[in-house]
């Protein structure tokens, strides 16, 4: 079964993730792409997951004999860095063989725009019925080998990183970050962000920095506090200034402060967002999905930014980014992007912001968080992942959308069915989504403590 959710096509390898399903998305793609203009070009990259680099080439392979010229990265990249290359080549498509931050049995397909980010929903709809063509009439296609394609220039093998590295030394202050002698420590959590930030910066430690695509002590490679509990302690017990993590294709991010505390996605955010703006005088319009903190909207409110609220998906902030003036855009999951760069999550790109914050504000990263919960009142947060049946998603989802006007002892005082649905209490909210990538139901909640947030999701948990 290929089903399309929110960031591309993922599947059980074996099961669903095939070599023969993905010939048939990457025909699809191929149709697709073709009818977006003369000399068709795609950039393909792919992650550190089992079979990751076999899929890539297949995808390249069946692209190129289909007329499209295609740049094949020689070594693993991530998300962004095929974004970013997409846009830079001129591509007007790029596909990244990845499943981000899903567990090591999962692989995906993503893909790019020609502004470098997320292709469109609108795209995405085209792509779909071409794969509904593909499948009743599947094409048959006798592949050569790899070199016959990279001998007659269909496929040109390129690297993927150092165009983007440079691009970073532009936009980020790499020599104010220096010189303040932070002493980093970077979990890539085996993914595609390995070695990316000692080739940037000097004084940077890493952990689960080697291939291993069963992800080794992590559960799954998702910068969240439950799969960060390795970095947490190693910070403390290393004396470094600041943590960051990255996901499986190093597009969302994860942060730790000097003491060891897990920094949620949400106050980066809005540390970014308030760097931005306050610090290097940037304007523009906020975009948010429906599941990010009201810090963001009460930051908008009191400064009179336009903000833009969305269903979750970074594809809609990526849609707004590429047409619209935005300072930032981004979501709960660690993903987000800003006006000095690509219209695309970049998990090292924004850990390397952060810092510069950091070192231009000359505080530690507790000591702007503590800012944030002065200015904003205590903001904390939590997702809860639970795995559930096909029936039991029905009959959870079915309860939510009776509209319960109670959460626990908590009354709702307002409902949003933007995505989902999002149960507003006073001090507080609940939003259940069921994922569309994973058999779960996805529970998030925002209130002034934690006792609050786990009562609220408890409530959520027991609606019948």
């Amino acid at each position: 079964m290929i089903v399309f959710g929110t960031d591309g096509w993922r599947g059980v390898i074996a099961r669903d993730f095939t070599f023969e399903n993905l010939g048939l998305v990457a025909q699809a793609t191929a149709n697709y792409v073709k009818t977006l203009g003369d000399n068709p070009t795609v950039v393909v990259g792919y992650d550190t997951r089992f079979l990751s680099a076999e899929f890539a080439e297949e995808t390249a392979k069946i692209l190129a004999e289909n007329g499209v010229k295609v740049f094949l990265s020689d070594n693993f990249a991530s998300t962004p860095q095929v974004s970013f290359q997409t846009k830079h080549k001129g591509a007007q498509l790029g596909v990244v063989i990845t499943a981000s931050h899903n567990p090591p049995q999962y692989n995906g397909f993503k893909l790019k725009a020609h502004f470098g980010g997320p292709a469109v929903p609108e795209q995405i709809t085209a792509l779909e019925k071409e794969l509904a063509q593909v499948m009743e009439n599947p094409k048959k296609l006798s592949l050569k080998n790899l070199d016959n394609y990279t001998g007659n220039g269909s496929i040109t093998m390129f690297d993927a990183e150092k165009d983007y590295i440079a691009h970073i030394r532009k936009n980020v202050n790499l020599e104010v970050i220096q010189n303040a002698g932070f002493k980093v420590l970077h979990d890539p959590m085996h993914g595609a962000g390995m070695g990316i930030f000692s080739k940037i910066l000097s004084n940077v430690d890493a952990i689960h920095n080697e291939f291993n695509p069963s992800f080794g002590e992590v559960d799954h490679p998702e910068p969240i506090a439950e799969c960060l509990q390795p970095l947490m302690d190693k910070v403390r017990e290393g004396g470094y200034a600041v943590g960051i993590a990255t996901d499986g294709d190093a597009d969302r991010v994860g942060a730790v402060d000097e003491e060891g505390n897990f920094v949620d996605s949400h106050r980066i955010f809005v540390l970014l967002m308030k760097y931005l703006y306050e610090d290097k005088g940037l304007r523009g319009s906020v975009a948010k999905t429906v599941s990010l903190t009201t810090m963001v909207n009460d930051y908008c409110a009191k400064n009179n930014i336009p903000l833009i609220e969305t269903a979750v998906g970074f594809k809609y902030i990526s849609a707004l980014m590429s047409t619209q003036d935005i300072l930032i855009g981004g979501e709960e999951s660690g993903g987000l992007g800003t006006s000095l760069h690509i219209p695309e999550r970049d998990g090292v790109f924004n850990g390397l912001l952060l810092m510069e914050m950091m070192a231009v504000r000359k505080k530690s990263l507790k000591e702007l968080c503590d800012e944030l919960d002065e200015e904003f009142g205590t903001h904390r947060y939590r997702r809860r992942d639970v795995h559930v049946s096909q029936e039991q998603k029905e009959a959870i989802m079915g309860a939510a959308a009776k509209n319960p006007t109670q959460l626990g002892k908590y009354a709702v005082t307002k409902t949003d069915t933007r995505d989902g649905f999002k149960f507003f209490v006073d001090g507080g909210w609940l939003l259940i989504r069921a994922s569309g990538t994973e058999p779960l139901i996805r529970f998030y909640s925002e209130a002034e403590n934690m006792e609050k947030v786990d009562e609220i999701l408890d409530a959520g948990l027991a609606l019948k």
